[in-house]
């Protein structure tokens, strides 16, 4: 666990009253426009002194020696706020904590760890028995909720042991048995491929003389298609693969060496029998043995058609729900237009209700089977790759739009085998009286179902005190945390870390910008807003922009910004540009916002990823077209 800040700040509220102050640790405001109905603050208290005489003595001697000065000045007066050109008041919670999941899960780095088999459990929260936790004639006072817990003086001796008091991390191991043991190679990649009549469409590219061609989508694909396959077989020649086509009908060709099933007419409305299709759809053999069989099949593809996403997705994930950790990479260039999950519609008809659903339920379903779904769609297309992209977004996978010369090494980068853990839930739990914004109003508890985790992902939350325990949490002076991380390992075993530690408990004008933590912040800010912009929450979105800009603005002023701070404001701005452009909660977005938005929702920390480089560009797309929107007019 990372928190964005050294203390818990206890009195920040929603409605801006928690103040941060950027400078002196005394000082509750910062340089801004001046409130016109703002009281000033009261004077501090002056120190009593003895009355003055009415006259003083002169000292004419010259052996009088006035008294020595003072080595040091007392602390300035702190300023009054009606002596100010005025303040304005900062908005962003600081109460943040960020959780590296791709790290926790891989337990391969943390062989020193102390292993227990099994947690003793709080009965009323179910927070775990840790090194912050006393016990008193073998009862537990849980010091999340206060509840009563009768415990065995040897286990709690096991669990707390010599680290009373200190911060603890982990590793629950039950015992397992033989049939929960799989194979790491048991996984499918499953190349899902448009191969409509939109993907004859050519572009110009250059040749390996110098001189330009013209190279239509379906040739791009395949050519990308057997760089994979032939990375995959040098990589990983266990590993199976499979390939599925789509137009307007679908086309399963497995590993390639067994007659392909074809999906038609009304099988492509019918959810039940095509996922029953697919499951029943055996892929026997590793690439190793099936590399040329499907290079034949690659290469005898031709483009024609209409565009049955649907179907074609649903078929794939089917497929691979018989191995959990298995990868559906979908490559598209149009909308859904026949089949379940359409998309147009006759003019007169409004979009259908059921398309989000569908995707959503896909999602859901893919989920559940551990399959991570990427999507990938083509420069100068329309996709609605904000529905489609939801797939990706819950499974783990990536969302991107690629061109005839990069759609290649896009699809051997998700094609990696970099899953790490499946069935991942993270349970997060802080004092009764603390709750989660924008996660559960309510309670001091909050799980979230994570799924499918590769490497590099982190998820962030915040959280803020409720205002009848301001006090009681100060006079506590530290408030616990727990992170309880259930998953399942690559070869299936069931795994919960728990990590336990405390923060202690402050108020704003205790905060200065030395103790902040702006890669926390940063990431936040993008993952927050960018899942409230999906929602259609655009305007919550751009003030949590807007506080977060004021913050970063605000600590520039104290302390000069690092270079990933700086990555960070781009994508604010990033962002920022994105909402203003949506004037309706109805508006869908383009695909190339809705990539971003995809982007910044599984944003990380700069040291973990690649992604700044490419909101950057997109902002700059972005900037370009509402230029040329307003020369236009």
């Amino acid at each position: 666990m990372e928190f964005a800040c050294s203390h818990v700040v206890c009195n920040w509220s929603p409605d801006g009253s928690g103040v941060l102050p950027m400078g002196p640790e005394y000082d509750n405001i910062v340089p801004g426009k001046q409130q016109a109905d703002a009281a000033p603050p009261p004077l501090p208290p002056r120190r009593l002194r003895k009355p003055r005489p009415t006259s003083l003595p002169l000292y004419n001697s010259p052996s009088f020696q006035p008294p020595p000065a003072p080595l040091s000045l007392p602390p300035p007066v702190p300023p009054r706020l009606d002596k100010l050109e005025g303040v304005t008041r900062l908005k962003a919670n600081v109460n943040v904590v960020s959780l590296g999941v791709g790290k926790l899960v891989d337990i391969s780095q943390d062989s020193g760890m102390e292993t227990f088999q099994k947690p003793v459990i709080c009965g009323k929260c179910s927070s775990a028995l840790s090194c912050l936790s006393s016990l008193q004639k073998n009862v537990w006072q849980c010091e999340f909720c206060g509840g009563e817990n009768s415990v065995d003086e040897s286990l709690a001796t096991l669990c707390i042991g010599q680290r009373a008091g200190v911060r603890s991390d982990d590793l629950y191991l039950p015992r397992q048995s033989e049939d929960d043991y799989q194979n790491l190679e048991d996984t499918l990649v499953i190349f899902c491929v448009d191969i409509s009549g939109s993907m004859s469409v050519t572009t110009e590219v250059p040749s390996s003389n110098g001189s330009l061609s013209y190279k239509s989508r379906l040739e791009g694909m395949q050519d990308a298609l057997y760089r994979a396959l032939s990375s995959i077989k040098q990589q990983s020649p266990h590993r199976r693969v499979a390939l599925v086509t789509f137009n307007d009908e679908v086309v399963i060709y497995g590993d390639g060496t067994s007659t392909p099933l074809t999906l038609r007419d009304w099988a492509l409305v019918d959810y039940d029998h095509i996922w029953q299709k697919g499951v029943n759809y055996h892929i026997p053999h590793c690439i190793a043995e099936t590399y040329h069989h499907l290079i034949q099949r690659v290469k005898e593809l031709r483009e024609h058609g209409a565009t049955c996403l649907g179907p074609a997705a649903l078929a794939s994930v089917a497929m691979a729900s018989r191995y959990p950790g298995s990868k559906v990479i979908l490559c598209t260039d149009g909308k859904a237009n026949i089949g379940l999950g359409e998309m147009e519609q006759a003019p007169s008809l409004t979009p259908s209700s059921f398309t989000p659903y569908f995707y959503t339920q896909l999602a859901i379903e893919a989920v559940e089977k551990g399959v991570i779904i990427s999507v990938m769609s083509f420069e100068g297309t329309d996709c609605r790759l904000a529905d489609i992209g939801k797939l990706a977004d819950a499974t783990g996978g990536r969302v991107n739009i690629v061109s005839i010369g990069t759609v290649a090494r896009e699809i051997q980068s998700v094609s990696e085998d970099n899953v790490l853990a499946t069935g991942v839930k993270a349970t997060l739990l802080a004092s009764d009286g603390v709750y989660f914004p924008y996660e559960d109003e309510n309670n001091h508890k909050l799980v979230k179902e994570i799924g499918n985790v590769t490497k590099g992902l982190e998820i962030t939350f915040q959280f803020a005190v409720k205002p009848d325990f301001m006090e009681t949490f100060l006079q506590k002076g530290m408030l616990p945390f727990q992170l309880q991380l259930s998953f399942k390992t690559r070869d299936q075993h069931r795994i919960t870390r728990i990590i336990t530690e405390q923060r202690p408990v402050t108020t704003c004008s205790r905060i200065s910008a030395s103790r902040l933590n702006m890669a926390v912040l940063g990431v936040h800010c993008a993952q927050l807003c960018a899942s409230l912009t999906m929602e259609g929450q655009v305007q919550e979105a751009q003030r949590q922009l807007k506080a977060q800009q004021d913050l970063l603005q605000q600590v520039s002023k104290w302390r000069p910004i690092q270079k990933e701070e700086s990555i960070y404001g781009n994508w604010m701005e990033t962002m920022t540009t994105i909402c203003e452009d949506i004037t309706t909660e109805s508006q869908a977005l383009s695909d190339e916002a809705a990539k971003v938005v995809y982007q910044m929702k599984r944003a990380s920390s700069v040291r973990n990823n690649n992604n700044s480089c490419s909101t950057v560009e997109i902002q700059k797309k972005i900037t370009k077209k509402k230029k040329a929107a307003m020369e236009a007019v």
